[in-house]
């Protein structure tokens, strides 16, 4: 018995380790991201990008609501012997973060960029070059309905949701100046690398060409 509360104790505690500094789980509550995540997906998101690696354009985030990019949330009640077991296996990384302040977005601008929309044609820029995003834009989206011309500051970054017209992002949280929009990368948590859930839609997440080609 003493052996099975060890081993027991010691794997919550590498699972804790792992959940706040290497990897953890989420859960998508929204479609602000479809058909790239959709409803009910779960992604593992890499801790280490959100420290020792930079952000870079094309990465999906997770991030800490800024400040007022969220509603209040509603907690689930799942009981008085649920609701702790759940808000334990939680913090210790064994179940998906579900609740709470957390948002997953694009990165379309980094530090000291120009985004841009809409160019002649109707698409984003970045630094004077058009993204081609069929990839990942959400299919009959425009590229943004909301006109909008920012400097991204340094030390930020501009994220935009793949489904543009069900994604309250930096556009819709900004006041023209690309500095209320922008996410301090002191807020991101991480970086989604993989689709875990469901199985038939398991995906590594790789930069779409069109970012990784911003000069």
């Amino acid at each position: 018995m003493r052996e099975v509360v060890s081993v027991a104790a010691i794997a919550l505690v590498i699972s804790f380790l792992i959940k706040t500094f290497v990897m953890q789980a989420f859960w998508i509550p929204s479609g602000s991201m479809e058909d790239t995540l959709q409803i009910g997906d779960r992604v593992l998101v890499s801790k280490i990008q959100a420290g020792p690696m930079d952000i870079d354009r094309g990465d999906i985030v997770v991030f800490e609501d800024p400040g007022g990019w969220l509603p209040p949330t509603v907690q689930v009640d799942r009981g008085p012997l649920l609701n702790p077991l759940m808000r334990g296996l939680e913090f210790v990384g064994l179940l998906p973060a579900s609740q709470g302040n957390h948002l997953i977005k694009r990165v379309v601008g980094v530090g000291g960029d120009q985004v841009v929309c809409c160019d002649e044609d109707g698409q984003v820029s970045v630094n004077g070059q058009a993204l081609q995003e069929e990839d990942y834009l959400y299919p009959g989206d425009d590229p943004s309905q909301t006109p909008f011309d920012i400097v991204v500051p340094d030390g930020h970054v501009w994220l935009m949701g793949d489904h543009r017209s069900n994604s309250r992002d930096s556009r819709g949280n900004d006041d023209g100046s690309g500095v209320a929009g922008s996410v301090p990368e002191d807020s991101v948590v991480g970086q989604a690398m993989l689709l875990v859930w469901p199985l038939d839609r398991f995906e590594w997440f790789e930069n779409p060409a069109t970012l990784s080609a911003v000069p």
